[in-house]
């Protein structure tokens, strides 16, 4: 819930929804009908003004910010709508940001995701499907239990989009992954798909 000149707008209400173990789990919507948010807040990275989220059985909402920030280090990947890299690293050095001990780990990644050969370069050297797939690895490095994946093809054409998608399923081992998209075409081999509106649940 959030004020709106003064009126209460719910960006996501009665959400009731199980992220399974090792599913591919699509959130489909339109814009503003509350995917974001409900990613935001089954990653942490938001905390519901009402009811909660848990995860392996604790309550992400009860928890301090510093524990939740744990918490999204050690068992949450991240892919975003833009690739957040920083412009003065090179590919292998975005990846390895947040485990720099990790580097044999992350060179495999970029390898398997057709950059080995351009692990040196930096963000400006790379297009745009390049750099979001580097921000694959970054997401999938260290195996985290759960990839949350907001709009990841939403800048990118339908090849490079279908790409980054099916390379997302691929390499996410024995771990989730929540995508939320406006694009249908983009949830093809996801085993679930949940469609918001106006911040609810349409159909599961």
């Amino acid at each position: 819930m959030y004020l709106d000149h003064g009126r209460e707008v719910y960006a996501c209400r009665d959400i009731d929804l199980q992220v399974r173990e090792n599913e591919f789990l699509g959130i489909l919507g339109p814009s503003g009908s509350g995917k974001s948010s409900l990613l935001y807040l089954l990653s942490g990275l938001k905390v519901p003004t009402h009811g909660d989220v848990s995860f392996n059985g604790r309550s992400l909402s009860q928890m301090r910010d510093e524990e939740r920030s744990r918490v999204r280090l050690r068992d949450f990947g991240f892919v975003f709508q833009q690739p957040y890299l920083l412009g003065y690293l090179s590919a292998l050095e975005n990846v390895l940001v947040a485990m720099p001990n990790r580097a044999a780990d992350a060179g495999s990644l970029l390898e398997d995701l057709g950059l080995g050969h351009k692990s040196h370069r930096q963000p400006h050297e790379l297009s745009g499907g390049e750099r979001q797939r580097v921000c694959v690895a970054r997401a999938l490095l260290g195996q985290p239990k759960v990839v949350f994946a907001d709009e990841p093809t939403a800048a990118l054409d339908h090849t490079n989009g279908v790409a980054v998608v099916e390379l997302l399923n691929r390499l996410r081992g024995n771990g989730s992954l929540v995508m939320v998209t406006h694009d249908p075409t983009m949830l093809k081999d996801a085993d679930r798909v949940v469609r918001l509106a106006d911040g609810r649940i349409e159909q599961a």
